[in-house]
């Protein structure tokens, strides 16, 4: 049982001490002293409440994306098509947002604006999902494609369709906006953390427990480990599959409540960029637990304040060189600790189940529960 969580805690030591390394490498190539580096990154993140307050505000669409890959992951997919998800969600729900009665209060406006917004991602990712799951068409090849779509969608949008030559949107209704955690600690006035972070908290922790215990959540599971078995079942694997990707495209989506709800009021070209392939590192880290996600999306938060915070002396792309070296460290990890695993599974093998009882399939086991 040690053996197993020293395996799991693997990737996330390694993520930290690495981490730590290898920003004092890079102050040190910078000409910058490491533990001066090292201090004035820890005052402007964790070290003033402002500070704290920023990286709830990174971390928090983070915490979307992060949620998004996971639950793809579960049916064997790979969502790398976040980023595209989240930038027409935002502008869809900017505008919707911004074109509601003034008057309107918030318990209409906001679910209203995210329902529209989680309904824009799952449509983007409905592409590659349908491909994969009727034509085996590789969601990675797909979603880049889409990415790259929704790259020249949003500028044409702004510039052509709304006549925008400041590519922004209109203000947001009152309604639709979220408010600023400083309204119940005063300390974090002046941070851009809102009400969005406790929300994407509670959705990560409400998404993995579907997963684990409803039906669809546990299908979802099988599918992604053993297709073929689930298929002899019974289960609609093709059916399973498109619905953990539309899943994960609306999910992806709500980080519209961070950056356009919560934060800036309106939505504007490259607001939310690169939260979604950021999201693949947190649920890396994440490990498959709810807790496991959040805590890595506030280390990589953490991570992208430390940058603004000692931007003066390192420049903020030597931080983005970081968190991708933080991805192939914790790649390598999971892979020996999976390896390690395997190795101790085949020198200490479970016994065989009687002849005349069969194994357990899924849909067995769903019986049992």
């Amino acid at each position: 049982m040690n053996d197993k969580r020293a395996r799991a805690l693997l990737p996330i030591v390694l993520a930290i001490a690495g981490g730590i390394l290898l920003f004092n490498l890079i102050a040190f190539a910078f000409g910058q002293a490491p533990a001066s580096a090292l201090r004035l990154a820890f005052e402007g993140t964790w070290g003033t409440p402002y500070g704290l307050g920023q990286v709830l505000f990174k971390a928090t669409p983070l915490l979307f994306t992060g949620l998004a890959f996971e639950v793809a992951l579960r049916a064997g997919l790979f969502n790398i098509g976040a980023e595209g998800q989240l930038g027409l969600a935002s502008l869809v729900g900017a505008l919707v947002a911004s074109n509601l009665p003034a008057s309107l209060p918030m318990p209409i406006a906001l679910p209203i604006v995210l329902v529209t917004a989680a309904a824009v991602g799952a449509l983007v990712a409905f592409i590659p999902a349908i491909l994969r799951a009727r034509r085996g068409v590789h969601e990675i090849i797909t979603a880049i494609m889409v990415n790259r779509i929704v790259d020249a969608i949003l500028p044409w949008t702004f510039s052509t369709v709304l006549g925008s030559s400041s590519l922004r949107t209109a203000d947001i209704a009152p309604g639709a906006a979220l408010p600023r955690l400083d309204r119940v600690i005063p300390s974090f006035a002046g941070s851009a953390a809102s009400f969005a972070f406790p929300l994407a908290v509670a959705t990560v922790f409400a998404a993995m427990a579907l997963l684990g215990r409803s039906r669809p959540g546990r299908e979802i599971r099988w599918v992604g480990l053993r297709p073929e078995a689930c298929r002899a079942e019974g289960i609609d694997v093709e059916r399973r599959m498109l619905l953990a990707m539309l899943l994960s495209g609306a999910i992806a989506a709500l980080a519209v409540s961070s950056t356009a709800l919560g934060y800036k009021g309106y939505y504007e070209l490259g607001l939310g960029a690169g939260a979604g392939w950021s999201g693949i590192a947190v649920a890396m880290l994440g490990r498959g637990k709810a807790i496991g996600i959040v805590l890595a999306a506030i280390f990589l938060g953490t991570l992208e304040q430390a940058g603004l915070a000692v931007n003066a002396r390192v420049p903020r792309e030597a931080m983005n060189v970081l968190e991708a070296t933080l991805i192939v460290l914790v790649a390598v990890a999971s892979r020996v600790a999976s390896q390690g695993a395997r190795a101790a599974a085949s020198a200490d093998p479970e016994p065989e189940p009687p002849r005349d009882k069969p194994a357990p399939t899924p849909a067995s086991e769903e019986a049992r529960s």
